[in-house]
């Protein structure tokens, strides 16, 4: 019996040690993991910025990187670390790497921009729309899992005008020195914001009123009523509504950190109109020159239209829709009409950049009236010799010289020296029939297709408008009156309310009630294939769509349009949200992504001839936030910004 009790407490022992029979498998080795907090990021040359890394590795993790540099070779899980981005663009690889384990790492790609700014309508003087600098966004990462709507930023109206970027801006903001790429945002209500471009969830790094005492306004100014019994300007049809404040888009000198945008404003008895040119300091929305200019005293033309021999600038009646244009040193404004309200003409005026006073004066129609200048709100296109061209709306036309003094110009293509003399233009065929039918020549913008120094065609520019037509000119010699004079003229089925996109010897435009067409260009010939070379799967209601183009240089082109045809003003079929979509550039026919496919990417009611800005691996869009036509109450949000862009995860 000893023997046995012997025998049984070995064997228990021997279990209970794991030996023998009853032998225990010891539990598998922790697998080392490593993740990051952001496998996509988009930077500015030169932007810092935050990263972190998990890991059960008690060593941490050490870091490396493809490009750029780093604050710190190695962290404890969670712990960040400083990455700044190096001068020149690419797409660089920050990894994150077990202590205890070389194979075991987790990566961050980091899209590197050296885009300085969009300073400008339509990205640059030749209004092609073209951000040629983008490197995060392409047709790999265009898609739901790796883009959409990011955050957006409440503000206080309408936003008409295209949002500006500026990239790693010096801003003193809460006491604190630092740099930022920045948004530019005007709105109808007559401010101006600047917006960190990156931070989610939105960041005001500063707010200014133009209508306020500091920025020049008298006491108890308000944004201009546009709709109801009390509107002061328009017939009635609430085209803009329910205000006019900042209408055209602004322009930022990058030289000086000036950005100039024209307000219009009322007085507190609503018996004074106002329009101002501003000079805002982008790092702090101080006034500057001595600003604002007030527009309206003193600016004359000869011209019998207003019953005598000189017209005179009615701040009441002429809207400030096209786009601003900085040129050597000048501001260039325009002015059309609110809603075709007599009396009113197309107006240019030259401002000096330096101290906001009147260099130039051109009024294409004054002795008939009309002839307003809008564009669709694109801004005049310019060439490298610093012409300007601009296309007007309805007016007579009796110019029988380029050169000739107080000409009418309706309907017409015109160049205009940086003294604002007309020296060159093109009236087409139909443009007294324009005319009669309210057919404005001059409802689309002009873009600049070939800028050279040298050559037999130096400089080509396509535009449009409400008939449909297409006209390629010559931009040294428009070649007068008649479609013949024209080195092409071809009609695309609908009317055109937008300013074309050019890239890559394709032009992009959206007309009304059609697709997305992109045309073919032969720089051989300098003409393009008049049949379209592809066209979006879908169609675009009232009014088009100004497209934008992002690429890499040459590659990875997206073209980028907004629907906005549900636009909530009176004359609106309805209202709803706007809608971005993105194609692929060599085919449009190839829709990679738009914002109405996930409930969470949709964006805020759309607002007319809006245009979408693209900057570091974002899409900046403007809306009238949640708010109908003029309907603004407490509960309402009278205007945001959608900021879509590459989702870190």
């Amino acid at each position: 019996m000893l023997a046995l009790k012997s025998s049984i407490l070995l064997f228990v022992a021997l279990s209970l040690f794991g030996c023998g029979s009853g032998t225990k498998t010891p539990p598998p080795p922790v697998q080392t993991t490593v993740t990051v907090a952001a496998k996509r990021l988009a930077l500015a040359a030169q932007q810092s910025a935050s990263l972190s890394a998990t890991t059960n590795d008690s060593g941490g993790v050490t870091w490396t990187a493809t490009g750029g540099t780093l604050s710190a070779t190695s962290s404890l899980s969670g712990v960040g670390i400083t990455y700044t981005a190096p001068a020149t663009a690419g797409s660089y690889t920050v990894t994150a790497t077990s202590v205890s384990s070389a194979s075991t790492s987790a990566a961050t790609t980091v899209f590197v921009t050296d885009l300085a700014g969009v300073y400008t309508y339509h990205n640059d003087l030749a209004r092609d729309g073209v951000n040629s600098k983008e490197v995060a966004l392409s047709p790999s990462t265009i898609n739901a899992a790796s883009f959409g709507r990011l955050f957006s930023c409440p503000v206080d109206g309408v936003i008409y005008a295209q949002p500006l970027w500026v990239a790693q801006l010096p801003m003193t903001v809460s006491g604190t020195s630092a740099k930022h790429n920045v948004v530019f945002v005007a709105t109808q209500h007559d401010s101006l914001y600047a917006f960190d471009a990156d931070a989610s969830p939105c960041l005001q790094l500063w707010k200014v009123s133009l209508i306020a005492t500091d920025h020049g306004a008298t006491a108890g100014e308000t944004p201009v009523p546009s709709a109801g019994a009390n509107r002061l300007v328009g017939s009635g049809y609430g085209d803009i509504a329910p205000e006019v404040g900042v209408t055209g888009t602004p322009v930022i000198d990058p030289a000086t950190g000036t950005l100039y945008v024209v307000s219009k404003s009322a007085d507190s008895t609503a018996s004074t109109i106002y329009q101002r040119l501003h000079a805002i300091d982008i790092a702090t929305g101080s006034e500057k020159l001595g600003g604002p200019a007030n527009i309206g005293a003193g600016i004359t033309y000869p011209g019998t239209g207003d019953g005598g021999t000189t017209v005179l600038f009615n701040p009441q009646q002429q809207h400030q829709r096209a786009g601003l244009a900085l040129v050597n040193g000048v501001v260039y404004v325009a002015w059309a009409s609110h809603e075709d309200t007599l009396p009113y003409y197309g107006w240019v005026v030259g401002f000096k950049a330096s101290d906001l006073s009147v260099k130039s004066v051109v009024n294409v129609s004054p002795n008939v009236q009309f002839g307003g200048i809008w564009m669709g709100g694109g801004a005049p296109s310019v060439d490298s010799d610093n012409n300007l061209y601009v296309i007007t709306g309805n007016a007579t036309f009796d110019a029988t010289s380029p050169t000739a003094p107080n000409n009418d110009y309706g309907d017409s293509f015109l160049k205009l020296s940086t003294d604002l003399a007309v020296s060159s233009y093109f009236t087409p065929s139909d443009q007294q029939s324009d005319a009669t039918n309210d057919a404005d020549f001059g409802s689309g913008g002009s873009s600049v297709v070939l800028n050279l120094a040298t050559g037999t065609v130096r400089h080509l520019l396509i535009g449009g408008g409400k008939d449909g037509t297409l006209y390629v000119l010559d931009g040294d010699k428009l070649g007068g009156a008649g479609d013949s004079n024209a080195r092409q003229a071809f009609n695309i089925g609908n009317s055109l309310f937008a300013t074309g996109a050019f890239w890559n010897n394709s032009f992009y435009i959206a007309p009304v009630g059609a697709p997305l067409k992109a045309y073919s260009y032969d720089p051989a010939t300098n003409l393009f294939n008049t049949a379209f070379q592809s066209q979006s799967p879908g169609s675009y209601g009232f009014p088009g769509a100004t497209p934008s183009v992002s690429a890499a240089g040459n590659s990875n082109g997206i073209v980028w349009a907004l629907d906005n045809s549900l636009y909530c003003t009176p004359q609106s079929p309805g209202c709803g949200p706007a809608v971005l979509h993105a194609y692929s550039a060599p085919s449009v026919a190839t829709e990679l992504w738009n914002s109405s496919i996930t409930a969470g990417d949709a964006a805020g009611f759309a607002v007319k001839f809006t245009v979408p800005t693209i900057a570091n691996g974002h899409v900046y869009v403007g809306t009238r936030g949640n708010s109908a036509g003029d309907v603004v109450s407490s509960t309402t949000v009278p205007g945001e910004l959608e900021v879509y862009g590459i989702k870190a995860n």
